[in-house]
C-alpha cells in the first residue's frame, strides 16, 4: 500500500478534502464529496483504498452522472490542448505522453478520429495516456471506435479510474 506524501486525507475537514481531491476525477468534484461522506478513517490514508472507494462511487453513480464525468474530460490533441485550456493535470498527462509533439498530419487524425468518435459515442474518447506515446494513443483509438457503445462506455469509465489513481500518486 502507498501513502500519501503530500496529503494526509483522514485528517482534512470536509471542505479541505474536497479541495484537496476535486479534480481527481475531471472538473467532478461530486466525487470527492461523496468519498468524504463515506467517513474518515486511517484506511483512506492509503492510496489505493481511496481510490477504491473513489473508483466504487463513480462505477455505482447513475448513468447521467457517469456520462456528465465523461463529457468532462477533454478531447486528446483537441482544441482545448492547442488553445492551452486544459486542467494542469490534463495538460501534463497529454505532454507526458509527447501529443504536443505531434506532427499537423498526426494532429489532422487525432481531429478526425475526435469528431468520429463523439459522433458515434455521444462522449469523448478517454485514455489514460500516461505510459504511452501518441503512435500507441491513435492505435488505441483507431481500434476502440469500432467497438459498441456499452462497451466503449465501460472502457471510459475503467479509463477514468486508471487516471484517477495516477493523479491520487502524485499527492
Amino acid at each position: 500500500m502507498s501513502t500519501f506524501q503530500t496529503v494526509k486525507p483522514s485528517t482534512l475537514s470536509r471542505d479541505a478534502f474536497v479541495a484537496a481531491f476535486a479534480d481527481i476525477y475531471e472538473h467532478s468534484p461530486w466525487v470527492a464529496e461523496k468519498a468524504f461522506d463515506l467517513g474518515q478513517d486511517a484506511s483512506i490514508d492509503q492510496i489505493e483504498t481511496l481510490h477504491q472507494r473513489m473508483s466504487d462511487i463513480l462505477l455505482s453513480a447513475d448513468h447521467a452522472s457517469q456520462l456528465a464525468l465523461i463529457n468532462a474530460h477533454p478531447d486528446l490533441a483537441g482544441k482545448a490542448a492547442v488553445q492551452g485550456q486544459l486542467t494542469e493535470a490534463s495538460t501534463n498527462e497529454q505532454a507526458g505522453a509527447g501529443i504536443h509533439q505531434c506532427t499537423a498530419e498526426e494532429f489532422q487524425r487525432f481531429t478526425e478520429l475526435n469528431d468520429a468518435y463523439k459522433a458515434k459515442f455521444k462522449f469523448p474518447f478517454i485514455m489514460a495516456v500516461k505510459g504511452s506515446n501518441r503512435h500507441q494513443i491513435l492505435a488505441a483509438f483507431e481500434t476502440r471506435i469500432h467497438n459498441p457503445v456499452d462497451t466503449e462506455f465501460k472502457c471510459a469509465l475503467a479509463q477514468i479510474n486508471k487516471i484517477a489513481l495516477f493523479r491520487l500518486l502524485t499527492l
